[in-house]
């Protein structure tokens, strides 16, 4: 079959190599019917995330037909059709039993495409199937499921949930890529007064309006200033930072009034500066944390029920031969205007 390989920093390629099989009793196989790139694969091309080795298929967003199950597989069988979680769950450990599956102790976390071969495949095989596949209603498209593989469910979890959004909060978004774009759409879920969208990228701004920020702050402008009069003087309630670079971690730190919390949500590859001297006496909350995917079903009753809108993420559509193409457009959103590609077998 066909893959995309990592082989260090800033090396790809899609290529042959072997066809996974069973492993495990919980074990299945699935055949890739749609596919995505995340901004994670493009850090993990970067060398941000070291765990990774070289040789390693990557991937962990996808939507496939179940092919093979192993013995003790009992919720999912051949010819499913199933959303495979960024996520897998043993089921067992102390971290499983709360739902903090991406911690998971017992084999599962965050391993394809991280520490076993991943989803930008032809095929993948996906352990512990029964807690770490969702079978997928017939009225939920591939392509609106494959969202919340990772993006919806990181962005609500590790942003709005994590960061206490509530009614009537101001919530700054920044960064405007596909987590945070998704970060604005799920903070509406809980009534936010303002939204206020940061980007250097216009497209992104322009994009970030259409997904519900009531207010944006580009390139040549102030951010302390505008959001310090946007809330009286005050700051933000809550600010999610959705990019994963120091200076976004920081500016979040400086927007975020008294008592309220920044959540983050990027994936960082260099130190940030944690500003303790400004910090200490403000009582501001700031968390962290991988998506733990306990929120996917219930996102996925939402999307099946017309309450959530997925597909205006996708901006591209591509074969699943055309990896290459995808990964140049993705990674290059200033040219493209990409937010979230798409990769489909014929």
């Amino acid at each position: 079959m066909k893959a995309l390989v990592y082989d260090g920093p800033g090396q790809r390629v899609w290529r042959d190599v072997p066809q996974p099989s069973l492993r495990e009793p919980t074990d299945a196989v699935v055949r890739v019917d749609a596919v995505t790139i995340c901004g994670t694969d493009l850090h993990i091309l970067k060398g941000d995330v070291p765990t990774v080795q070289s040789g390693r298929i990557l991937g962990h967003e996808a939507v496939g037909t179940i092919v093979e199950v192993g013995a003790a597989v009992t919720t999912v069988r051949p010819g499913d059709r199933v959303l495979v979680s960024c996520i897998s769950a043993c089921g067992r450990c102390r971290y499983c039993r709360v739902a903090a599956y991406g911690q998971c102790l017992g084999g599962g976390g965050w391993i394809l495409g991280h520490l076993i071969d991943g989803t930008q495949a032809e095929y993948v095989r996906v352990p512990f199937a029964d807690t770490s596949t969702h079978h997928l209603p017939d009225a939920v498209s591939s392509e609106a499921a494959l969202m919340l593989a990772d993006i919806l469910p990181t962005s609500y979890e590790v942003g709005v949930r994590n960061g206490n959004v509530a009614p009537g909060d101001t919530v700054v978004v920044v960064g405007a890529g596909p987590i945070g774009l998704a970060a604005i759409s799920t903070a509406q879920l809980y009534s936010p007064s303002q939204i206020i969208a940061i980007d250097l990228a216009q497209s992104r701004l322009d994009a970030a309006k259409q997904f519900g920020a009531d207010v944006t702050i580009g390139a040549g402008q102030d951010a302390a200033e505008v959001v310090g009069e946007l809330t009286g003087g005050l700051g933000a309630d809550v600010a999610i930072e959705a990019v994963g670079v120091p200076e976004t971690f920081e500016l979040c730190a400086k927007l975020v009034r008294a008592g309220g919390h920044v959540a983050n949500v990027g994936v960082h590859g260099k130190p940030a500066t944690l500003h303790l001297e400004d910090l200490w006496i403000r009582n501001v909350t700031i968390t962290t944390g991988l998506v733990d995917t306990s929120s996917t079903p219930t996102l996925l009753r939402m999307l099946a029920a017309g309450r959530l809108d997925t597909t205006r993420f996708i901006t591209h559509r591509f074969a699943l031969a055309e990896m290459e193409a995808a990964y140049q457009a993705f990674s290059h959103p200033n040219d493209t205007g990409a937010l979230k590609v798409v990769l489909a077998r014929p």
